[in-house]
């Protein structure tokens, strides 16, 4: 099955309700990693690249990140709009309907990071593209679905949404980018009916350099 990740399948997704599923979606906390992976980081400037019900971006702004939040699903930013209020640090919050493929900030970010995102291009191209909105000094994190065997099922991504640590990495310059995560890793959560839910993350973290070294 091939899945297109346009406008329309995405308002069909957040209509439907995933608050029932596992990972950073519906009324679940930020994804893990977001924590572990940044809590070195100075605050400053953030982009959220898909962010969904906004929960990564509501859960950095509530740490002095001023966050824009892009995603091409009005249902999606209207529901993170709605939790952001209650959160205490919606002034910190810019949320912007956009359709990543074509939409381009007018500036850079100390730290730019995408949560499960998939937008109607391919996955390493997005991964690409994202990664050019990256401020000297600041950082990039991404973490994506890891493919594996009877993937496309249930809670399981397909083949297309997903990407290996060694791939993403292989297509950052190394006189560019400083290459601090790049891991595979498996976690559970619970899902419905307390069912245990393995989820097979790809965490890559890198930081641009202030001065590219010479090649």
């Amino acid at each position: 099955m091939t899945y297109e990740f346009d406008k329309d399948f995405w308002e069909r997704h957040w209509r439907e309700g995933r608050a029932g599923s596992p990972g950073s979606m519906g009324g679940n906390p930020p994804n893990p990693y977001l924590a572990s992976e940044t809590s070195g980081l100075t605050p400053g400037t953030a982009l959220d690249a898909g962010c969904g019900e906004g929960a990564e971006a509501i859960w950095l702004a509530s740490r002095g990140w001023h966050v824009t939040a892009a995603d091409i699903s009005s249902e999606a930013l209207a529901r993170a709009a709605e939790r952001a209020a209650t959160s205490g640090a919606s002034e910190r919050l810019q949320w912007v309907e956009a359709d990543l493929r074509v939409w381009s900030p007018s500036a850079r970010f100390d730290l730019v990071m995408t949560h499960y995102a998939h937008p109607a291009m391919p996955q390493l191209e997005f991964y690409d593209r994202i990664a050019g909105w990256v401020a000297p000094g600041g950082t990039l994190l991404i973490v994506g679905h890891l493919h594996t065997p009877g993937s496309g099922h249930g809670h399981h991504p397909p083949a297309e949404a997903s990407a290996t640590s060694a791939a993403i990495t292989a297509r950052m310059d190394g006189t560019e980018w400083e290459i601090v995560t790049a891991e595979e890793r498996l976690r559970t959560l619970t899902g419905q009916g307390g069912r245990a839910v393995p989820l097979h993350d790809v965490v890559v973290r890198a930081t641009r350099r202030r001065f590219p070294l010479p090649s």
